[in-house]
């Protein structure tokens, strides 16, 4: 293989030339790992080499040892230490070491991700204690290419995401600061030297936390950071603000001199800058202390109630609020009117911090703003206008409703009619705030007086332009939600307005210009409408089925006329929206909705048969047969013949992750409405559900659903389970192995609290099934088992409300179970009584919960109580 030629292929135009060139260099690293590793980096250390060609051999080496899915990365790792040689792996690393050294600054950049790479490999076991020492002294004594190619190298590799990297480097620290800290100081004359060092020193502040305990070494970091904020260089200043944000997270408790003595000044002039991204930087530090702030206040309130020790809270925000606040509400004036709905400039970026800042001081901020939206609210500038009405907007959440309620009353008429604003930037931040207002102040919007202006203006500026779609919707499905009224209430404040918003919605959807955005929108707003509708409203629910049901008809002869992927986009993005508002109605009507049934289903059916693969469609349509399944209960049972071979493709279907997971769900629910008619299908459901337990295709997600769908198809079908229990006793006593590792993750805790919470309403339906059906003795082999399940959860920490409720409910069904007293020895267990009572006397669980840990409680009474009668009676 020519390697030049080749690499210089993978940088062509041509698609063709260069998959072609890709398969070519796949191919030979297949052949010979070694051999391909070493002619690429001998390529990038070459410096005879084109420079663009040295890139693309740093980038194929980069991939080389990349891949967004952990097993994937570990093979990549595994082929380094396994099938190249130790002294292979030496010259490969100094041909790296050297191309850094390169005058051409692509090369040294692209021979960092190199380095980092093995790093990631070689740094946790320890089979390269030298590289971080030679990267530190080529930041001290090394040319001007080589410190900056070093210090990239170094940001590099801290900023990765391998945990095994990042537990291996807190050892390196010193080697990292000092090589960082020492290329970010003032006196460093080279800026691009001194921005690698800044954005290097920002990734590298996770690990030196020995040393900014060391006030001596963390007043020399901060006083570098400090200085790098005030640099002549952009790029310098921007990493700056940034590390003193990753500082203000991590180390909030050490903050507090600094702040008084050089951050609160340096980040409002910052703030104040004409560059952009600095300013945006300086304003993200704001809000990353209100973030801080926000997160330790609800952490020592919880620590009050747990009478454990409270975090440092310094009031910074409060302090720094006249200086503040004034800058950010400056600050909203600075808005571009062509920008997109997702860029991000420091107009935006003060809107944030802003609403931040209100829920951290509260009432504090409510006068300062006013004043500000009073002074500029109907200035000529449209800018001003603008900023008004968003910082009005943006305090809604926070301070005391009682402060806000009257001051909403008496803005909300002037609010309302800056809806007819000849700027459209302004309408759209109109629109938000009325949203905001919905959400959090509702008790300020008076029915009478300013519901029908509101609901008008609204629409009005839905059908007006695509742009400003979004927070019209949002702020029409706040209204809805917030007026909804109790459940099952005759009517409620939006009756009234309920036909004339059907006909208004209809109406824009069916408009020829109406762009997808503002149709999805649109339709998003009818199913919040029937879902928060009152009982009073459902006759004109009934008749807009008819509407709903004509317009998905007419999408599926749609598929023969798809001639490009636009097509075929607009396409499903209608049918996804039709499908959805007719689950809302069916949802919402519910045994209503029998009659239209069976022309329901066929219609789904079809859809269903429609679409092709890849689609989002079916996801909402199995969403639908779900509403109708649980409308329809036992009658549904017509529909199987026709559905079950789509719902077992889609169980079978492991490449398309969410369509099984929906079907993992429908199953539930099927076997829910069907009961004991679900039988002759539950071969077909157990087998899916146990293969995709197993299969490593699927995500650990998957699990918890799966274990519940298992107790509610043995609530469904009683003691006819018995075929499958020795199997599902057998999977669930596996899944309870399953526990969090010192290191866990956030992630891999909600894991393991679900996949415990599935296993315990397995075993709810399954006791209960046993039950019904006499068949309890073959309960006898796992009730230790549950048991030890019951007391891990007891002992750790780390329980959700829905796990607890679900171990009330199999302590209380199992005692149901055996009445007779025959398990009383694990009943009488103190830490049974101290489980249910913790739970019933926990004020901030639902009401359900409390409830069946009560239940639980006299059901342990009569179990203790066994033959002797006494509790009985």
């Amino acid at each position: 293989m020519d390697v030049t030629s080749v690499l210089e292929a993978t940088l062509s135009p041509d698609g063709a030339v260069r998959q072609n060139a890709e398969q070519q260099l796949s191919q030979a690293a297949q052949h010979n790992f070694s051999a391909y590793l070493t002619a690429l980096a001998q390529e990038l250390a070459n410096e005879q080499a084109q420079s663009h060609i040295r890139t693309a051999a740093g980038i194929a080496l980069k991939n080389t040892f990349s891949a967004r899915e952990y097993a994937r990365l570990r093979e990549f790792q595994e082929k380094w230490l396994q099938q190249v040689e130790p002294h292979v792996r030496n010259m490969l690393k100094e041909l790296s070491l050297r191309a850094l050294q390169s005058s051409d600054s692509k090369a040294g950049s692209s021979a960092a991700q190199f380095i980092a790479s093995i790093a990631a490999i070689e740094l946790p076991r320890d089979l390269w204690p030298q590289l971080m020492t030679t990267l530190v002294q080529n930041v001290s004594s090394g040319s001007t290419n080589l410190k900056q190619a070093s210090l990239t190298a170094i940001g590099f590799i801290c900023e990765s995401s391998d945990q095994d990297l990042r537990d291996s480097l807190t050892q390196h620290s010193n080697a990292i600061l000092t090589a960082v800290v020492q290329g970010a100081r003032k006196e460093e004359e080279n800026q691009d030297v001194r921005h690698a060092a800044i954005s290097a020193l920002g990734d590298s502040l996770e690990f030196v936390r020995t040393n900014f305990d060391n006030e001596g070494e963390r007043n020399y970091i901060m006083q570098v950071i400090c200085e790098a904020t005030q640099s002549d260089d952009n790029r310098v200043q921007e990493g700056a603000f940034g590390c003193l944000n990753r500082i203000m997270s991590l180390y909030y408790d050490k903050m507090r001199f600094y702040m008084e003595k050089a951050l609160f000044g340096l980040t409002i002039m910052g703030m104040k800058s004409e560059e952009e991204d600095v300013a945006k930087l300086a304003v993200e530090f704001w809000s990353t202390v209100c973030e801080e702030e926000i997160t330790i206040e609800e952490e020592n309130s919880q620590a009050q109630i747990d009478g454990t020790e409270m975090r440092v809270y310094h009031n910074f925000c409060k302090v720094a609020t006249p200086e503040v606040v004034p800058v950010l509400l400056e600050l909203l004036t600075r808005q571009d009117e062509d920008a997109a709905d997702d860029d991000y400039n420091v107009s935006r970026a003060a809107y944030q911090c802003l609403q931040l800042y209100a829920q951290v001081i509260t009432q504090v901020i409510v006068p300062i703003v006013l004043s500000f939206v009073e002074l500029n609210l109907r200035d000529p500038d449209w800018h001003k206008r603008d900023a008004s009405v968003s910082a009005f907007g943006a305090i809604m959440e926070g301070p005391d409703q009682k402060v806000l309620e009257p001051l909403v009353r008496q803005a909300l008429p002037v609010i309302i009619s800056m809806m007819d604003d000849k700027v459209m930037t302004v309408k759209d931040s109109v629109a938000y705030a009325l949203g905001r207002i919905c959400e959090n102040v509702p008790s300020a919007i008076d029915p009478n007086q300013h519901l029908p202006p509101l609901i008008s203006a609204l629409f009005t500026g839905l059908s007006t332009n695509p742009k400003i779609a979004a927070s019209c919707c949002w702020a029409l499905m706040n209204l809805a939600e917030r007026f909804a009224g109790p459940p099952g209430c005759q009517e409620n404040a939006l009756s009234r307005h309920f036909q004339d918003s059907v006909t208004h919605l209809l109406q824009v959807t069916e408009r020829n210009d109406s762009d997808n955005q503002l149709r999805t929108a649109a339709y998003e707003v009818m199913s919040c409408f029937i879902t928060n509708s009152a009982m009073d409203c459902l006759p004109i629910i009934a008749t807009l089925l008819e509407v709903i049901i004509q317009r998905l008809a007419k999408t599926i002869p749609m598929q023969a006329q798809i001639v490009s992927i636009e097509d075929r986009i607009t396409l499903e993005e209608m049918q996804t929206s039709l499908t959805n508002v007719l689950c809302c109605i069916v949802t919402r009507l519910d045994k209503e909705i029998q009659p239209q049934a069976d022309r329901i289903m066929t219609l789904l059916l079809q859809l269903l048969q429609s679409v092709g693969n890849k689609s989002s469609v079916p996801d909402v349509v199995f969403a639908a047969i779900s509403a109708i399944a649980s409308a329809t209960e036992e009658e549904f049972e017509k529909y199987m013949p026709s559905f079950v071979p789509m719902l077992s493709s889609a169980l079978g279907n492991q490449e398309e992750p969410a369509l099984c997971s929906m079907a993992i769900g429908l199953v539930s629910d099927i076997a829910r409405s069907l009961g004991l008619k679900t039988q002759p299908y539950c071969d077909m459901f157990m087998n899916y559900l146990l293969e995709n337990l197993r299969s490593p295709a699927l995500a650990n997600q998957f699990k918890p659903a799966i274990l519940q769908c298992f107790g509610d198809i043995a609530q469904a079908i009683g003691g006819h389970f018995e075929a499958y229990l020795s199997v599902v006793g057998q999977v669930l006593q596996q899944a309870a192995t399953v526990t969090l590792g010192p290191d866990g993750s956030y992630e891999q805790l909600d894991y393991v609290l679900s996949l415990r919470e599935g296993i315990m309403d397995a075993w709810g339906g399954i006791i209960i099934a046993m039950k019904t059906d006499n068949k309890t003795q073959l309960l006898t082999n796992y009730v230790e088992f549950i048991f030890q399940l019951l007391n891990i959860v007891w002992q750790d920490q780390n329980r959700s409300e829905g796990l607890l409720r679900s171990a009330m409910g199999v302590i209380g069904d199992l005692a149901d179970a055996f009445p007779n007293g025959e398990y009383s020895q694990f009943y009488r267990a103190d830490w049974i009584t101290h489980m249910i009572k913790e739970t019933r006397s926990n004020h901030e669980f639902q009401q359900r919960t409390i409830d069946t840990a009560r239940w639980a409680r006299e059901q342990v009474k009569r179990q203790i109580g066994g033959n002797s009668g006494v509790l009985q009676a």
